[in-house]
């Protein structure tokens, strides 16, 4: 294996030298392309993005080599504006993890994020976290807020802004005294108070109404917080970390969100992409769902059968982790078998396209999606509060979605 110079390299010096990416055909004149990777991943942790070339013939041992953590694969004739494409995408977000097992992903995305993780942990920065609704944005939350506690002692708190009044919101984040509404019969701490010490993460913030978000700023300014129906001011150490799937920016210029919260929350930005653009964590995200599936049912680990790998990477995933799960959980559910068949884990789901159908991804996501909103509103029988809490997001949203995509209010 050479360099762009032709000088040879020695697979050890791979994580240490700085290179931003590999390409290598999977068929190379004096040694197998999958063995080369396999090899150089055990000759040093952090190696950087690994994209393969393959024949059509030859996916199948693409696919295992993303399983194992490679970048991505692009089949011959090789098309070199894609490459290009993918070599500067890769290039620009910087190594992966230069150690330790990975806890977000095996994708270069991924990696960055886990790498910076650590830099942050102990600042006293607000964090941002962007992405669309089930990337994994409170997995990333929660890994920010271990590598601040590795000893596990300080709280990490949780709140979907999104799922509640405005009334229960500010509930919910202040707490109350003892009749200050109907209903409170004690004096109740709120997530600012539960997570004192510790870390607080407010999700889809940009669903918050303009008079919670004027609330939410004051005790982010004066790092206090008053109880629903109290006076006496409640001093609070947080770590605070927000995620939101809307573009805030985009929200403040359209006066939908108050800028002064936005640039106090924007202190620290983390963008987590879709999982359709980082499909190298699909099969190990898998691996760690099936495994947790049989942990919580006391079953065994279940597998993919190999003709369900691609199906699975060519899959858009519109939901994105969550739509993962709950694919792999239903599979579960079904299978009397160890190993899950395409035709189990599609069997709801559209048919990826092929190359040949003139279809364009954002008509086909847009398909995908509503299908996947279709299915959990019959699962809840239309049900608009249990499908929004299966779907992972607010009722707001689901109308939002149902209305964008077509979906009409009830099945008829």
């Amino acid at each position: 294996m050479k360099d762009p110079l032709g000088v040879p390299i020695r697979l050890e010096t791979l994580a240490r030298k700085r290179y931003d990416a590999v390409v290598s055909d999977i068929q190379l004149p004096d040694v197998n392309g999958e063995a080369l990777f396999v090899e150089a991943h055990a000759a040093g942790d952090g190696l950087p993005p690994w994209i393969f070339i393959t024949g059509y013939g030859a996916i199948d041992g693409a696919v295992r080599m993303l399983k194992l953590g490679a970048e991505d694969y692009l089949t011959k004739p090789l098309d070199i504006r894609a490459l290009l494409d993918k070599l500067r995408a890769v290039c620009t977000r910087g190594r992966p993890a230069a150690a330790g097992e990975p806890t977000l992903g095996v994708s270069s995305a991924m990696r960055a994020i886990e790498a910076m993780l650590p830099k942050i942990a102990n600042s006293a920065g607000t964090v941002l976290i962007t992405g669309e609704s089930g990337v994994g944005k409170e997995e990333v939350a929660r890994a920010l807020h271990r590598a601040r506690d590795a000893e596990g002692t300080r709280p990490f708190v949780a709140v979907n802004c999104g799922a509640l009044t405005e009334t229960l919101l500010e509930a919910e984040l202040f707490g109350h005294v003892k009749g200050s509404f109907t209903g409170a019969a004690r004096d109740r701490k709120g997530v600012f108070e539960q997570a004192h010490g510790g870390t607080l993460f407010l999700d889809e913030i940009g669903d918050m109404s303009p008079a919670m978000q004027v609330k939410l700023l004051r005790a982010i300014q004066e790092r206090q917080i008053v109880r629903v129906g109290g006076d006496m001011p409640i001093p609070v150490d947080i770590r605070l970390v927000c995620a939101t799937h809307h573009d805030l920016k985009k929200m403040v210029e359209a006066g939908e969100f108050r800028e002064d919260l936005y640039y106090r929350i924007h202190v620290i930005h983390l963008h987590i992409p879709p999982l359709r653009e980082r499909k190298e964590d699909i099969l190990w995200l898998t691996d760690r769902l099936l495994a947790r599936c049989a942990t919580e049912s006391g079953g065994v680990v279940r597998r993919l059968h190999r003709n369900a790998e691609k199906p699975m990477l060519d899959y858009p995933w519109p939901g994105n982790i969550r739509q993962l799960k709950h694919v792999l959980e239903r599979a579960c559910i079904l299978s009397t078998q160890p190993v899950l068949t395409p035709e189990l884990l599609f069997g709801e789901l559209p048919v990826p396209l092929d190359d040949e159908v003139a279809e364009s991804l954002s008509d086909h996501l847009h398909a995908c999606e509503r299908r996947y909103i279709e299915s959990a509103l019959r699962a809840n029988r239309w049900r608009m509060a249990e499908t929004a809490a299966a779907l992972g997001i607010s009722r707001k949203n689901l109308w939002e979605k149902m209305k964008k995509l077509g979906i009409a209010g009830e099945e008829g």
